[in-house]
């Protein structure tokens, strides 16, 4: 490791036996492993899975985790066989931690339903430090020129509304129901406008609903409020099981609901008749491939999708998370690890 990288650093981490809190520590700075880069991390976006793990609607995988996988950094080192993200590199370190590579789901294409991957923030501790590691196969390189802020979101809350856009099958130029609108939903809802579709946006929070009609969306009520006609597709981004019924009854025949969390309250009964017939479809969501991420950021510089962020000080990182939770945060909540606290 270069002399200049300090031997510890700040960090914040989730405990197994302290659900609900994230603590401020002092932590060895990691050492990359042989296929790893070690980043100096510059800014982490907050993302509402760094909540499920906060919270434990995640089960706890390691005694305490660093959390955070929206974090852009710099390589300041890097293992012997990490040699294709040289000292320098502005890179990503995302969810997808590491697949396994050979199972029937990595060889097909599907890596994101590989059965031993692992996940940063979760498995591996992740970018709420001033270090981290992340495989270098894994880790996006990023352009140069943006502010580290804007980047940051577009890393899991992007990759992952790219991925559920696509598993909701919206028509060319269909009306597409987004329901949520936060750090995910309001990056979604610009790529598909800038598709030709027609968004309707459904949430409760009313500064999030102008967001949403500011950004071009043709609606935008509350979480229960019927759409105005009937939708060909929708995305539901709010972790809220009671409205998938809700969500179902306002599709139209052939129409398809995409849930994107990676958690979601229990589902209440749904009556056949009104909710699943005429051949509608609920598909679920489940983390990503790398190809969802280089083609979700190729789309995003070529459709200038622009996160909207409220920044805090690393210091604050447990603020983040608590205004997160409380709704608080209009679009997408970003950590900077520099600057005044």
């Amino acid at each position: 490791m270069a002399d200049a990288i300090p031997a510890t650093m700040r960090a914040w981490v989730a405990r197994a036996d302290h659900p609900g809190t994230v603590e401020p520590v002092e932590l060895p700075v990691p050492e990359p492993a042989a296929d790893e880069v070690l980043v100096e991390v510059r800014a982490c976006g907050v993302c509402r899975t760094d909540l499920h793990v906060r919270d434990q609607d995640l089960p706890p995988h390691r005694q305490q985790v660093v959390p955070g996988h929206e974090a852009v950094g710099v390589v300041v080192a890097g293992g012997e066989q990490a040699g294709a993200l040289p000292p320098g590199t502005l890179v990503g370190v995302p969810w997808l931690r590491t697949t396994c590579g050979v199972c029937r789901y990595c060889t097909s294409g599907r890596e994101n339903l590989c059965p031993d991957s692992t996940y940063t923030g979760w498995d591996a501790d992740g970018g709420y430090a001033e270090y981290t590691t992340v495989p270098a196969a894994y880790a996006y390189p990023l352009p140069t020129g943006f502010p580290d802020e804007q980047l940051a979101p577009l890393l899991c809350a992007g990759i992952i509304g790219y991925r559920a856009l696509r598993r909701a099958d919206l028509p060319e130029g269909g009306r597409l129901g987004v329901y949520g609108f936060g750090g995910s939903a309001h990056l979604t809802a610009q790529l598909a406008l800038a598709q030709g579709a027609e968004v309707h946006v459904y949430t409760r929070a009313p500064a999030a609903r102008q967001l949403a009609l500011d950004l071009g969306a043709a609606s935008a009520a509350d979480s229960g409020d019927a759409p105005p006609g009937s939708l060909d597709s929708a995305i539901l981004f709010a972790p809220a099981g009671d409205l998938v019924p809700v969500v179902l009854k306002a599709l139209d025949g052939g129409g398809t609901l995409s849930i994107a969390g990676i958690h979601l309250s229990a589902i209440p009964p749904l009556d056949y008749r009104r909710h699943l017939f005429r051949e509608r479809t609920v598909r679920s969501v489940t983390a990503n491939t790398r190809q969802d991420g280089r083609e979700f950021l190729a789309a995003a510089a070529r459709h200038r999708v622009t996160p909207t962020v409220a920044v805090y000080p690393f210091a604050r990182a447990a603020t983040a998370l608590d205004d997160l939770a409380a709704d608080r945060v209009n679009g997408a909540a970003v950590l900077r690890m520099s600057g005044p606290d």
